[in-house]
Formats: C-alpha cells, sequence, structure tokens
C-alpha cells in the first residue's frame, strides 16, 4: 500500500519513516511523500493515482491549503481516500474537511498508534 503525506514542515518525513520502519521494512507499507500541495498535484498528474492507496495532508500550508488540496483530488481523483491533519482542532477545519469529502481527521501531535490501526486495517 502506497500512502502519499503531504504536509510542509520538513521533519514530518523522519518521522513518518520511524513509526512505520517495521512496516516499511517489510513492504507493507510504501510512503510517498510531497512538501507542498502543489507538488502533490503534479506527482498524481504524472505518475496517476493508481499506485496511491491514501493521502494523508496537512492543512495549513503554505500556498495552496490541504483543504484546497482535497477539493481537487475529490474532484479529479473521486477513488481516494484522504485524510487531514492539524495541528489545529477547531471546528471550522474539521466542517470544511467532511464537508469536501474527507475521509478521516487526524490532530497533530499524532496518535500513530491510531492511525497505523486505521490505514492498515483499511489494506
Amino acid at each position: 500500500m502506497k500512502i502519499m503525506v503531504v504536509d510542509d514542515e520538513e521533519d514530518v518525513q523522519l518521522l513518518f519513516k520511524q513509526q512505520f520502519r517495521k512496516e516499511i521494512k517489510s513492504g507493507t507499507v510504501e510512503f510517498q511523500f510531497a512538501s507542498s500541495a502543489e507538488s502533490a498535484l503534479d506527482f498524481l498528474e504524472k505518475e496517476g493515482s493508481v499506485n496511491i492507496s491514501q493521502i494523508l495532508s496537512d492543512i495549513n500550508m503554505p500556498g495552496m491549503t490541504g483543504i484546497e488540496l482535497l477539493k481537487k483530488i475529490k474532484e479529479q481523483y473521486q477513488q481516494l481516500k484522504v485524510s487531514m491533519i492539524t495541528a489545529y482542532a477547531d471546528g471550522e477545519n474539521l466542517h470544511e474537511a467532511r464537508k469536501h469529502g474527507c475521509d478521516d481527521y487526524f490532530t497533530k501531535p499524532i496518535d500513530f498508534v491510531n492511525l497505523k490501526q486505521k490505514i492498515l486495517s483499511a489494506s
């Protein structure tokens, strides 16, 4: 299963690799990282969405926000599951994310035990 993580913070890539090291080593999970919503869309346009099982996107990013990315993905790649991640657990973001087809919603710091369960049970 290939998961795309979209987040402008550099340390997120290392964090996911550490938290999923067993799953990565066994080949259960593979990650694709994008540092912006724009680069995530570029990847999907060039590579297609067939190889991506799920997208985990931060909401607050410079340029295009995670909510804007969610809207575009749900318009162009309806089959993709998209989960939002945010450091700001406010009702407005949650409402907007759900309104535009968000499949799940996580707050930072991420509960990786819960995240792993949800990701692995979806495979």
